[in-house]
């Protein structure tokens, strides 16, 4: 992360049904239920599969664009390491990810699904980000620009503070000690026994 302990927002299922209730409700409004949902992994998977619940959508493919390491690439681009996982030729599309932050992975993904000759090609993301330069088409939530949050989903708890615990118990050198770092530093509340787990977890 571009901060060592960034300003984080800790989801809920409660909020990720909302946003898939919301988006789902606008795809139906317009009438372009689409005919495959692509999912980006991996923080599209769950949304994918929740709308496709929702919207009643039996195909799903999958594409991977990804950042290296928490956040970035080498390059500091996004970058599409795996493809389409099926056909989509024909397809009217919907490209499903968690948040359009840089908006750079759901933009390459997007362009993917088009070269491979989609007739139709949307997207969609739980929560946009004001400063991303790709704007999906339908969005739950808009986090504005001056109050950018790092967004810890439910499906991405364990890893975001591995991450963020590792750093904080190493600056503590105490559970506690990390505990109070990441409320003071990320608004992070956590349990005592979650940080003693991912301490547990990364000892060799």
């Amino acid at each position: 992360m571009a901060n060592e302990f960034p300003k984080c927002r800790r989801t809920t299922w409660a909020d990720v049904d909302r946003w898939s209730d919301t988006i789902a409700a606008r795809v139906r409004d317009l009438n372009k239920i689409p005919e495959t949902i692509v999912a980006l992994t991996r923080g599209g998977w769950v949304p994918g599969r929740l709308l496709a619940d929702r919207l009643g959508v039996r195909r799903m493919v999958s594409i991977r664009a990804q950042h290296w390491g928490v956040t970035a690439t080498p390059s500091g681009k996004a970058e599409l390491t795996e493809g389409l996982s099926g056909p989509v030729d024909g397809h009217s599309v919907l490209v499903v990810d968690d948040i359009t932050d840089t908006g750079e992975s759901l933009e390459l993904a997007s362009a993917a699904v088009l070269k491979a000759r989609a007739r139709q090609v949307e997207s969609a993301a739980f929560l946009h980000i004001g400063h991303s330069k790709f704007i999906p088409t339908y969005y739950a939530e808009e986090i504005p620009r001056d109050a950018w949050v790092w967004v810890v989903f439910p499906w991405n708890y364990w890893e975001d503070l591995a991450t963020l615990a590792g750093r904080a118990y190493a600056e503590a050198h105490s559970v506690d000690g990390a505990r109070k770092i990441l409320a003071q530093r990320c608004r992070l509340e956590v349990p005592a026994a979650d940080v003693e787990r991912v301490i547990l977890e990364a000892r060799p």
